[in-house]
């Protein structure tokens, strides 16, 4: 199935771009708090306003954003700008530390920014897969896309980690403004014709949709729930991991580059674990496996050897659920909604499960800062595992297939 899609040109070089542009995120991903803990001095409080600085525009524009994308005919040069603009804003940070003039302040700025055009990259993007891939393919479609993004989980923190130490963080930004660009110019040759949907406007109100949906509405309150801690937990690791534990960056780059071999296999066994036990229970899998090996990270201690193995073996156990989760989740979702809702469904699910981790993000500042990092890592870990319960406790439980579209 997967070496059908890839035959089909648009696919691929839609795939590609996504490909590329994922490695280079998982560069920022590691080299951007590194670049605050370690040329700005950022302490715990910082750190939570700059993860919270990027995941803003998430709260305040996914709702505006995916109305307009449903409405818009060409969303292919919405994506393309978009990687355009983020590149430009990579490139910033740089030129600044260059000259003198690299802060906290700028940092904010530039994260913010990049996840402003994020957020319209990403609406655009659910309702471009669902008129590349066909229904029957979604899951072996988002098992290759979520395998690319396991490989950059193994690919791009060790990459990031290395650059930073070997080139500086200022300069590990550039590898990602470099597959941006590429991912740009991957879509720009990609032969596909867009098929504007009119969206009505009672079609564009994704939050009446999803809350009356108990499919959807199940999937948006337990990954909010778990995205609320898991991003309390973001917000502290490499703070933690740097500073207390005391693993050099490179180190810290292997470390989660190995254990996101987890996120390979976790990718490849989605769609058979899916088809043995059910979508809807593959997906309560996911929300358990995804958080629960992070309660290593505050338990580790003790000789060198252990620190490193079990933060190994939390990142690998990590990275499996969060494939098996996103692949699950997003085959679902992308199944139960109608063609012109897509992009408005989307924005209000951005606007709550991502809106919801600036504010992790910012409470994981605070809670490290009043309580110590470590007592605020229990905290997100264990936080983290009430999602599922949401998803228990509904229709997804039971469910085997994708469903059909509802039309209403």
């Amino acid at each position: 199935m997967t070496d059908t899609l890839l035959r089909r040109p648009a696919f691929r070089r839609y795939w590609s771009a996504q490909t590329v542009s994922l490695f280079g995120d998982q560069v920022t991903a590691l080299a951007m708090p590194l670049l605050a803990v370690l040329a700005v001095g950022a302490g715990p409080k910082q750190m939570g306003y700059l993860t919270a600085a990027a995941l803003l525009p998430n709260l305040f524009f996914s709702v505006p954003a995916g109305a307009w994308v449903d409405r818009c005919a060409h969303k292919r040069r919405l994506m393309i700008l978009a990687d355009l603009g983020r590149a430009a804003l990579l490139l910033i940070v740089p030129a600044l530390w260059l000259t003198g003039g690299l802060t906290l302040h700028v940092l904010y700025a530039v994260a913010f920014g990049a996840g402003t055009l994020s957020v319209v990259f990403e609406v655009a993007h659910s309702s471009l897969f669902a008129s590349l891939v066909d229904r029957p393919d979604y899951l072996a479609a988002n098992s290759l896309i979520n395998g690319s993004r396991a490989m950059s989980y193994v690919a791009g923190p060790s990459a990031g980690g290395l650059l930073v130490q070997v080139f500086t963080a200022p300069f590990a930004l550039l590898a990602d403004a470099v597959t941006f660009l590429a991912s740009a110019l991957l879509l720009k040759r990609m032969p596909i014709t867009e098929r504007p949907v009119r969206a009505e406007p009672h079609q564009r109100n994704g939050m009446r949709f999803v809350l009356g949906h108990p499919v959807l509405r199940a999937i948006l309150l337990g990954t909010t729930t778990l995205n609320l801690f898991n991003y309390l937990f973001a917000a502290l690791f490499v703070l933690f991991v740097t500073t207390e534990l005391h693993v050099r960056p490179g180190t810290l780059g292997v470390i989660v580059g190995l254990g996101a071999v987890g996120g390979l296999l976790g990718a490849t066994v989605a769609g058979p674990v899916s088809r043995r036990l059910g979508i809807g229970r593959a997906l309560i899998l996911g929300l358990v496996v995804f958080p629960a090996p992070l309660i290593l990270v505050p338990l580790a201690g003790g000789p060198r050897s252990v620190v490193l193995a079990l933060l190994f073996a939390a990142e690998f156990g990590s990275a499996l659920g969060v494939m098996l989760l996103d692949i699950t989740a997003g085959s679902l979702q992308t199944a139960a909604t109608p063609a012109g809702r897509l992009a408005a469904v989307a924005g209000f699910q951005r606007t709550v499960n991502y809106g919801i981790r600036p504010i992790g993000a910012m409470l994981g500042g605070t809670l490290g800062a009043a309580l110590g990092v470590r007592p605020a890592l229990w905290i997100a870990t264990v936080g983290a595992l009430l999602g599922v319960v949401w998803v228990i406790f509904s229709p997804v439980r039971t469910m085997h297939e994708l469903p059909a579209a509802d039309s209403t």
